[in-house]
C-alpha cells in the first residue's frame, strides 16, 4: 500500500516527465475538473455524483469541475472554483500537482482539462444539492484492483471506441470521460 508522501513523490516525477496532450477546438466547450486526492490513512480519490436535474451527465460520477468562464485566469482556477461551488472544497486546502491530458467527451461537446491536486487539510465536503448529490471517496488501492475494471467497445458517430468502467461498489460505477481520466491517472503512477 502506498502512502500519501510516496504518492506525491511518484506523481511529481511522473507529471514532470509527462508530455501533456492539449486539445484546442473552437467547436467544443472548454471545461476543467479537479482530480482531488484525499488522505484517510491511505490515499483516496474523490468523485462527485451528479443530480438527476443537471443538463449533462445526470446521475453519473465525475470529478468536481465545470465550464471555463471568462473570469477564470486558468484551467486550474476553473477546477478550484468549481470544486468550491459544488462541494465546498476551499482552494486554500488544495496543493495543485499538475495537469493531465485534455480529454474530449463523446456524447457532449466538451474538452476537459484534469487538474491533479492533494487536499492538504480536513474538509467537510458539502454537496450543493443542485448539481451534486453526493461525494464518493474511493481508496486508491481499490481503484488499482483489476477486478473492478472492464472495458467495452461502443460505437458512436460510426466509429468504434473503448469505454472504461470501474465498479467501485454494487451501486457505484465510474465510466465515460471520468473513467478515461482515472485510467490516465492510474497509468501515470
Amino acid at each position: 500500500m502506498v502512502d500519501l508522501a510516496e504518492l506525491r513523490a511518484r506523481l511529481d516525477a511522473a507529471l514532470g516527465r509527462h508530455r501533456r496532450r492539449t486539445l484546442d477546438r473552437s467547436d467544443l466547450v472548454s471545461a476543467a475538473v479537479l482530480v482531488p486526492i484525499t488522505d484517510h490513512g491511505e490515499p483516496h480519490l474523490l468523485f462527485t455524483k451528479k443530480t438527476g436535474s443537471v443538463p449533462h451527465h445526470r446521475g453519473q460520477f465525475s470529478f468536481p469541475g465545470g465550464i471555463v468562464e471568462q473570469r477564470d485566469a486558468s484551467r486550474v482556477e476553473t477546477a478550484l472554483r468549481e470544486a468550491w461551488e459544488e462541494i465546498r472544497l476551499p482552494s486554500s486546502a488544495v496543493e495543485v500537482l499538475g495537469l493531465l491530458d485534455d480529454t474530449e467527451t463523446r456524447a457532449t461537446p466538451f474538452i476537459i482539462t484534469p487538474v491533479v491536486g492533494i487536499v492538504t487539510e480536513p474538509v467537510d465536503f458539502v454537496p450543493d444539492g443542485r448539481e451534486i448529490e453526493r461525494v464518493l471517496e474511493v481508496p486508491l488501492r481499490i481503484l488499482r484492483d483489476p477486478a473492478i475494471f472492464r472495458a467495452e467497445t461502443w460505437e458512436g458517430n460510426g466509429e468504434p471506441h473503448i469505454v472504461h468502467f470501474y465498479r467501485v461498489s454494487e451501486e457505484d460505477v465510474i465510466w465515460g470521460a471520468t473513467a478515461r481520466i482515472l485510467d490516465q491517472f492510474l497509468r501515470l503512477l
